[in-house]
């Protein structure tokens, strides 16, 4: 479970509920089939008329994403495999990696350990995994603009159930009772697009491109990571190169400990 997501949406949900409580509006009032028709009906639609079918059937993946916690490789994880195979490559040669293989549970980064142990041209190597990156960081954009498509509208929506609220309270202008309630009832479709837009919609596309960018920037780690070793590089200095996607305070922590098995790498590699 993703608990950022849910403890998000309970807060919200708390935070609105807890408002219309001190402002003393009846919770009963929320309940307003109308608002909701308008609402989720036209939303629904501007994301189904804005998008082809092959994409909306992603949906119920994507809010399993968003509802779940991604499992990705650290940096440091990524850095330490990386030198580690340095190490045993510039003493043993590359079709050690074969052995490695079946430890490696990430598909795009057993696809560039296959092309590297193939012998396969550097620049093949990264052309073809960074067109596998631009390929996943559209699909993830596609993804997170339904989501945005929908907390665009939802708000606009809002507006138009208040309209037809309107004019159905303009109608019984002879009741007084009456036509503070209907007016009330109005605004109800406007709260609802306002809080689904700006509390639902928007910040799930935002979750999913920051959870895009984690998993593009691990990758761009893994293609430089890859073309170090085939180049033959030391681990130090595959250390030095990653670290760049580090934060400054982790890349101090990374050069130390870099420092620090220098030494026991040479010692490593003369024998």
């Amino acid at each position: 479970m993703n608990k950022s997501t849910v403890i998000g949406l309970l807060i919200g949900l708390g935070s609105l509920v807890l408002g219309m409580v001190l402002k003393g509006v009846n919770l009963t009032s929320l309940v307003n089939s109308a608002a909701i028709l308008i609402i989720v009906g036209g939303t629904i639609a501007s994301v189904m008329i804005g998008f082809p079918m092959y994409e909306l059937k992603r949906i119920p993946q994507l809010v399993k994403i968003l509802f779940t916690e991604q499992k990705f490789m650290t940096p440091e994880e990524t850095i330490a495999i990386f030198k580690d195979w340095a190490m045993t490559t510039r003493r043993e040669g590359l079709l050690v990696l074969e052995n490695k293989m079946n430890e490696v549970d990430e598909p795009f980064l057993k696809n560039g350990m296959r092309m590297i142990i193939d012998g396969n041209d550097p620049d093949f190597v990264r052309e073809v995994l960074m067109e596998d990156i631009a390929a996943t960081e559209n699909r993830h954009e596609t993804g997170a603009q339904i989501f945005t498509q929908a907390g665009t509208y939802a708000p606009t929506l809002g507006v138009l159930g208040a309209v037809v609220g309107l004019i159905a309270a303009l109608s019984t202008l002879n009741d007084v009772d009456i036509l503070g309630r209907s007016i009330a009832a109005a605004f109800i479709a406007t709260l609802l697009g306002i809080f689904t837009g700006y509390v639902l919609w928007h910040p799930f596309a935002n979750k999913l491109r920051r959870l895009s960018k984690r998993e593009i920037d691990l990758k761009l780690m893994m293609v430089e990571g890859l073309l170090s070793i085939q180049s033959g590089i030391s681990s130090a200095a595959i250390q030095y190169k990653l670290s760049v996607f580090l934060p400054q305070s982790e890349r101090n922590k990374e050069g130390e400990a870099s420092k620090e098995s220098v030494a026991g790498e040479t010692y490593a590699e003369i024998r």
